[in-house]
């Protein structure tokens, strides 16, 4: 153990002795670096960082049920499944090809369009520029970098802004069709009720009366004294007799056909509400400013790293150097 600690202290006393008798090179390779790094610091581009909070909702629809579910209120904050599927639109292809086309981003981003790989670079540096992160209170936290500070923060507000515009029209797309097929079944079943209803005021004009009053034809006809009004009624009760089945059938029918209508209205204004209502998706907690100073690059740790990283750099072409030239003297 005490060798161990002896050939430790050994080898880092020749270290540093090597680093002081290589000073002079060693400072030459750590201010290279710093004169490089500084330079390069200063052509980068800077940055500027807007971001903008979001809390997905719970809901986005009107119940027309009497057993709505007291979670799914339009006012209630969003949980991990709302988050999750928020992300994923906003990372969707609807929202970037109109913040692409809206900001002209090809030219913008220096892509030149005819490029058979324009796609690639645009994808590459629209996810280095704009980006999409789940903080740890359950809000959604959309971050645009860009060299102009007034356009990251127009950015990061169109695309909040998008989220319902864009989740809408994937609903709508489910929900149009369901409104379609409830409209076409509500007018089948007008259309039925207004056939069976003709029906029965055709037989109502021949004399057919409902069955509670089809009971009094026959004490009217006992009591009639008149030949001709019992002539009347006789053919009132013929006409009942052929024809009163058919008319009780069709009343059964459109009552319960009025009773379906009732219920079937519920599922057609829910479909209707569905189809044409555009809702917020989304609580704004932090909308987008312009920044007033730059986030990109940090000059500082970009001349320290470089400064370091050229020291290092040089210890160890120095070590190798130094090794070289042993090997050849004792070859």
């Amino acid at each position: 153990m005490e060798n161990k600690d002896l050939n430790l202290n050994n080898e880092r006393d020749n270290l540093f002795h090597f680093i002081w008798q290589n000073k002079k090179p060693l400072l030459i390779f750590a201010g290279a670096a710093f004169v490089v790094s500084v330079i390069i610091s200063f052509l980068i581009t800077p940055l500027y960082l807007s971001s903008a909070i979001v809390f997905p909702a719970a809901s986005g629809n009107v119940s027309f049920s009497e057993q709505r579910n007291v979670k799914a209120a339009a006012m209630d904050f969003g949980e991990e499944e709302q988050a999750e599927q928020l992300v994923q639109i906003l990372q969707s292809a609807r929202i970037k090809e109109r913040i692409v086309k809206k900001y002209n981003l090809f030219e913008h981003y220096n892509i030149d369009p005819k490029e058979s790989n324009r796609n690639y670079k645009l994808t590459q540096e629209y996810n280095d520029h704009i980006s999409f992160t789940r903080t740890r209170y359950g809000s959604i936290q959309i971050d645009v970098l860009d060299k102009d500070p007034k356009q990251a923060a127009k950015i990061a507000n169109d695309i909040v802004d998008l989220i319902d515009i864009v989740k809408n029209e994937m609903i709508n797309e489910r929900t149009k069709p369901a409104f379609e097929i409830n409209k076409r079944k509500l007018i089948q079943l007008k259309n039925e009720m207004d056939s069976i209803s003709n029906v029965m005021t055709d037989l109502s004009s021949k004399g057919v009366a409902p069955l509670k009053m089809r009971s009094n034809l026959i004490p009217a006809l006992v009591d009639s004294k008149n030949p001709e009004e019992k002539a009347e009624i006789q053919r009132k009760i013929d006409v009942n007799i052929k024809y009163g089945p058919i008319y009780d059938a069709l009343e059964i029918r459109i009552e319960e056909m009025i009773v379906k209508m009732e219920e079937f209205r519920v599922s057609y204004e829910q479909a209707e509400s569905d189809a044409n209502s555009n809702f917020t998706h989304k609580f704004i907690v932090e909308k987008a400013e312009v920044a007033d100073r730059k986030e990109k690059p940090k000059r500082m740790i970009i001349v320290l790293v470089s400064v370091v990283s050229g020291f290092i750099f040089g210890v160890f072409f120095l070590l190798i150097k130094q090794r070289i030239q042993e090997l050849k003297l004792s070859a």
